[in-house]
């Protein structure tokens, strides 16, 4: 399904026909200076008949919130020139307490027919609803877990998925077809006054008034923060159909047919409270800025593995993927032909790219429109196909030593960016070269695989915020990743066991990447750069020279935890504690962008766990970051970080959690 480097599957637990099961759980918790939350969980396999069972599965969680919205004014640098009235924002309406909370609740059913000795139906549907308050990011500039927003922060994201697993027999080949549907709902408002007042500020210092842009119908001056609604839904399906021959085999064989196909409705309304109807998006009161777009993405595959017993100890692997993706994007994006500021964008293209050349005076007059939209202003589509290979051999040293050396390649697709004005980007390839070694000795108590490996990534692409803030995917540059992973899991003894992991990665660019692209809308990888974002002649430096590291790449990162059973009278205990470190590394790619947010700092996360039960259950004492650590993960800007760069955001763990938890089986 287009994965560079590997793909992450959840495989749920199967209904069983041969007998009754069911449990449930029940927890509390609590966080260090947040609120308190809670997760309510069970499931029952019921048995059917002899050849049908069906699973039932239902989950209801409250994520507690630790982020404050506090209150905070904010003036308008331009109104402060006179005789301008000033424009002072006021959040007093919106402070709260503990901010960021989530509800998610869910089900799943899944239905196991064995329709004789070959052949077996799993059907399965599952749905979930989650809904969010507040920002999980906190301002920086505020001090730690703090925000000062005045606009509704909210998701509502709903989804149902209902899939069929069929598994057969077909002479002596394995047959199985997997295929899923899923629909979901996201609607979603967001604070976006950070843009406003940074882009003010901007204008003060080249002697411009950014609230020159912004009045009522009466022309008079109003606060210009803004806010966005949005609403995204999507459709998927997924179709895989595969054979595979005798496994007991020398020689034996994978083969199958793959496609996908995804649907993205779009809309973004960023909207200016009271802002004049001829500065407004035609249709869309309010609306400075808007997008309303279609997009398809479809993938098509033919895919196979060989393997070949060479000898009694060495097996080669010979795999490749056959694959076409198509991108398309469709729909309107930009401001409206009133505003003054529109540039090449929004409804001044609707005659432009799509009119029939007789223009009736009004913007897109001669044309329909696009869903709510004005016009269509954007409509343009990519496709890739190519061959990605897969060669592997593995030697069998002993019967607890396995040596393998592995070459293969992963692709990801181009696409369309939604401002249609950015060319599109390219697809990139990620070519990785493994040779790792897996171990087990001490009767199978002591486990450890290690590899080393070097990954040449080109022309990969890169998501930066561009001009008006908003999102561009352009391809950066190459790049080269060499590493070394282990991982070691030890049955000591006594009810002690231990397992570590820990990976040291060495990241750089291969080629200096130059944020701006050419007069052709290509990718520039130069030093100095020839072109600025307008096609002008420059001598800058590069946004990334050749050498540069990957972002949020760390230099080393490593993991251990340790499991004590026991007995106390005739209960079964046991305590765990579990830590994970990971290192200093860079939050952007390009040099100054990364300077103006800073890196994000190494941080150790441990857990610990406790509890006592019996073979019906367990009630657990559960510390989820014992040493309240401050984890930083990711950090943000809301809008280009030489605008807004001085106010940039946090995504961070939670802090100390401290919960109980029940848990029965039946």
């Amino acid at each position: 399904a287009s994965s560079e480097a590997g793909t992450i599957r959840i495989i749920t637990n199967k209904p069983d026909p041969s007998g009754f099961s069911a449990a449930y759980g029940v927890e509390g918790n609590t966080l260090s200076g947040g609120g308190a939350g809670y997760l309510v969980e069970g499931y029952v396999n019921l048995p059917l008949s002899e050849n049908a069972a069906i699973r039932l599965v239902g989950w209801d969680r409250h994520d507690a919130g630790f982020i404050d919205n506090v209150r905070a004014q904010r003036t308008f640098q331009s109104t402060l020139v006179a005789p301008r009235t000033p424009i002072t924002t006021d959040n007093a309406a919106s402070v709260k307490d503990d901010y960021n909370e989530a509800d998610t609740y869910g089900a799943r059913a899944a239905l196991r027919i064995d329709l004789n000795d070959s052949w077996t139906l799993t059907p399965s549907v599952m749905a979930q609803k989650q809904t969010t308050d507040g920002n999980f990011g906190y301002d920086r500039s505020l001090g730690k877990f703090k925000v000062a927003h005045g606009y509704p922060e909210d998701a509502d994201d709903q989804w149902v998925q209902a899939a069929l697993t069929v598994e057969g027999k077909i002479g002596n080949f394995d047959v199985v077809y997997a295929g899923s549907y899923m629909d979901r709902n996201v609607d979603l408002n967001s604070d976006y006054a950070d843009y406003s007042y940074w882009y003010d500020v901007a204008y003060l210092a080249d002697g411009a008034f950014f609230s020159d842009y912004f009045t009522n119908n009466a022309g008079e001056p109003i606060d210009f923060s803004q806010y966005i609604q949005a609403t995204d839904k999507y459709e998927k399906q997924s179709h895989e159909l595969r054979f595979s021959t005798p496994q007991d085999q020398r020689v034996r064989a994978i083969a199958g047919l793959f496609y996908q196909r995804q649907t993205h409705n779009i809309e973004q309304n960023y909207l200016i409270n009271g802002l004049a109807d001829a500065t407004a998006v035609t249709g869309r009161p309010n609306t400075i800025w808007l997008t309303k777009q279609d997009r398809l993405d479809e993938d098509y595959a033919v895919f196979g593995e060989l393997y070949v017993d060479l000898t009694e100890t060495l097996t080669a692997t010979f795999g490749g993927r056959l694959f076409k993706a198509e991108n398309s994007l469709e729909g309107f994006f930009g401001f409206s032909q009133g505003f003054s500021n529109s540039g090449t964008s929004g409804e001044a293209l609707c005659d432009e790219k799509f009119g029939d050349g007789k223009d009736t005076g009004a913007p897109g007059a001669d044309l329909p429109d696009f869903q709510g939209a004005p016009c269509k202003n954007l409509d343009d589509k990519v496709d890739d196909t190519g061959f990605i290979p897969k060669v592997s051999l593995a030697w069998k040293l002993d019967e607890s030593s396995l040596l393998y050396l592995t070459y293969s390649e992963g692709f990801r697709p181009g696409g369309i960016n939604r401002r249609g004005t950015v060319p599109p980007y390219k697809p990139d390839f990620l070519k990785t070269y493994e040779l790792g070694l897996k171990t087990s000795s001490a009767d199978d108590r002591v486990r450890v695989n290690g590899a080393v490996f070097r990954q040449q990534w080109d022309n990969f692409q890169y998501s930066i915020l561009g001009l008006n803030g908003l999102p561009e995917v352009t391809n950066a540059a190459d790049a080269e990743i060499y590493g070394l992973e282990m991982d070691v899991s030890w049955a000591v003894g006594g009810g002690l066991g231990i397992s570590a992991g820990m990976a040291l990665l060495d990241t750089q660019t291969t080629n200096p990447y130059c944020a701006n692209l050419g007069p052709d809308g290509s990718a520039v990888n130069a030093d100095p750069c020839p072109f600025l974002d307008n096609g002008t002649p420059s001598t800058e430096p590069p946004a990334a020279p050749k050498g540069t590291e990957l972002p949020v790449s760390p230099d080393f990162k490593a993991n251990v935890t340790a499991r004590y059973q026991f007995k106390v009278g005739a209960l079964d205990a046991h305590v765990q504690g579990a830590a994970v470190y990971v290192g200093e590394r860079g939050s952007d790619l390009r040099l100054f962008e990364n300077e103006k947010v800073g890196n994000l700092p190494s941080y150790t996360l441990v857990d610990f766990t406790a509890g006592v039960g019996n073979d019906d259950w367990t009630l657990e004492l559960i510390i989820s970051n014992a040493f309240d650590e401050l984890a930083e993960f990711s950090r943000f800007a809301e809008c280009p970080e030489a605008r807004c760069g001085d106010q940039t955001y946090s995504i961070v763990a939670p802090p100390r959690s401290i919960g109980v938890k029940f848990s029965q089986e039946f």
